[in-house]
């Protein structure tokens, strides 16, 4: 059967962006889907006060910098989305949306991409969906028995809709510092973490954390010590809105509470506080649900890789998932090696094929 295209490219976010870039670059015939209607991927849906890590010019997709956003050191995530928004265009890459994937599947020698939008054919995969489309809530005791708001970061937008409200901010990642900064002049907040919140060196942006994740990353593949990564530095940078409500005494960490009752969280010691509304900063998982079919998953589910590429089959790759698809790839600037190896090794296999 003849192929519809080389290679299908599952997500127009950042990933799928880089992908594309270095698969035109290498004369690939592709197409990326894209299930959101718009461009700018995850960052369109980011709550309002959100910025990067970094400067503009250390955020960018390869090929093109990012320009600076006028009175902001740390650009916002419009501005992202505006950078994705010219960047797709720039490049004239052929995104098609809203095309929301449903499964992929085996097709004798190629891969079937099925969606709602019909089906495609392609000899190659590449996966870059992200994670912000299957945000993790943990089990905790007396979840569903809460009368109160319950939301995730992937739904949180601004303090404005907790206006004088009892919060609790479960998390003590960035998104739980930089959420529970957002809310502290206008909230009764209570921001409750596993362990006592670990910032980093306020000198500390992304440019560091990507040359961590770099560091690491050569140490394990020449079978050095391990570095520890972004890890070993701490779990929290210190934006400028998270360094000013810490400075103010507004980010003082309380234990996890052990349940939720009806009427708001429940401590160890049988201390109680009735809440409002509880928003849970806990984290993604990779939005991987359309390889399903495929039976990829190890015994832990996880998907065994070398680089981006899937060691069960060499016409998949993953791309944009974390550190374990390539050092810091799931940032804008760490995304972009990753994703001309994933290109170029794809390249090699239709050349062979």
């Amino acid at each position: 059967m003849t192929p519809d295209t080389d290679v299908v490219v599952i997500g127009g976010g950042q990933s799928g962006l880089a992908a594309g870039y270095h698969l035109r670059r290498l004369g690939v015939d592709f197409v990326i889907l894209d299930a959101q209607p718009t461009p700018g991927g995850a960052w369109q849906h980011a709550w309002d006060s959100l910025h990067l890590f970094s400067p503009a010019a250390y955020s960018s997709l390869p090929g093109r910098l990012m320009p600076p956003q006028p009175g902001q050191t740390y650009p916002d995530a419009a501005h992202v989305v505006s950078y994705l928004t010219d960047y797709e265009l720039r490049y004239e890459l052929p995104i098609k949306r809203p095309v929301r994937v449903q499964g992929v599947h085996q097709h004798g020698q190629l891969l079937r991409v099925k969606t709602d939008a019909g089906t495609w054919h392609a000899r190659a995969v590449i996966s870059a969906t992200g994670t912000w489309w299957r945000p993790f809530l943990p089990a905790v005791p007396g979840r569903d028995r809460f009368t109160g708001t319950q939301l995730h970061t992937a739904d949180y937008r601004s303090p404005k809709n907790f206006a004088g409200q009892r919060v609790v901010v479960v998390g003590g990642g960035n998104s739980g510092a930089q959420i529970a900064a957002d809310l502290a002049h206008d909230t009764e907040l209570t921001w409750v973490t596993q362990r006592e919140p670990r910032f980093l060196a306020d000198d500390i942006d992304g440019r560091a954390l990507f040359d961590a994740a770099s560091a690491r990353r050569r140490a394990l593949d020449e079978g050095r010590a391990d570095t520890g990564g972004v890890a070993s530095l701490g779990d929290i940078v210190a934006v400028p809105p998270v360094r000013a409500a810490r400075h103010a005494g507004h980010l003082k960490a309380t234990p996890m509470f052990s349940r939720l009752t009806q009427a708001g969280v429940e401590w160890a010691d049988g201390s109680r506080a009735d809440v409002d509304a509880v928003i849970w900063c806990t984290g993604f998982r990779p939005a991987l649900g359309h390889l399903s079919s495929l039976g990829l998953r190890g015994s832990r589910g996880h998907i065994p890789t070398t680089g981006t590429r899937v060691k069960a089959d060499p016409r998949l790759h993953l791309l944009g998932y974390g550190d374990w698809t390539g050092p810091a790839s799931a940032t804008l600037i760490g995304v972009g090696r990753p994703a001309r190896e994933a290109a170029r090794d794809i390249a090699a296999l239709l050349q062979r094929a």
